[in-house]
């Protein structure tokens, strides 16, 4: 952990963990510092992690890092690889099977921000921790 409300781990490809670490990270802060966390916050931070370490490992192979950060209402999740070539969301297509990541990445996040780094790029899409007044829990 690199302060209170972030976590850096490198990626080794595993999407399956990665979306473990992302759920263990909110349940943590969940239970350490009584942070109210929707469960739908939770999936879609984990489908989050999923469309993002999927286009490192298939587009970007080589070094690849995420970090998790909680910030006021919201969790950021990025991604850097060392592929700077910044992704570019595809035309709607009926008849496109598959390359709709970065679609369903802008669909379920409150921001999205893709940059080229020094070297590389890092993706950052920010998800809310509660969906509104209704969702709260002790």
């Amino acid at each position: 952990m690199n302060g209170e409300r972030d976590l850096t781990v490198a990626l080794d490809g595993d999407i399956a963990k990665a979306r473990h670490l992302a759920a263990e990270f909110l349940a943590r802060h969940q239970a350490e510092q009584g942070l109210n966390i929707s469960q739908r916050s939770v999936d879609l931070t984990q489908l989050v992690v999923s469309e993002l370490v999927t286009n490192v490992r298939k587009y970007a192979p080589g070094r690849a890092r995420m970090d998790l950060r909680i910030d006021d209402d919201a969790v950021e999740v990025t991604v850097w690889d060392s592929d700077p070539v910044l992704p570019v969301a595809r035309p709607a297509d009926a008849g496109r099977v598959g390359q709709h990541g970065l679609e369903i990445v802008k669909a379920v996040a409150q921001d999205f921000e893709a940059r080229r780094e020094p070297v590389g790029k890092s993706i950052t899409a920010r998800v809310a921790l509660l969906d509104g007044p209704d969702d709260l829990r002790p």
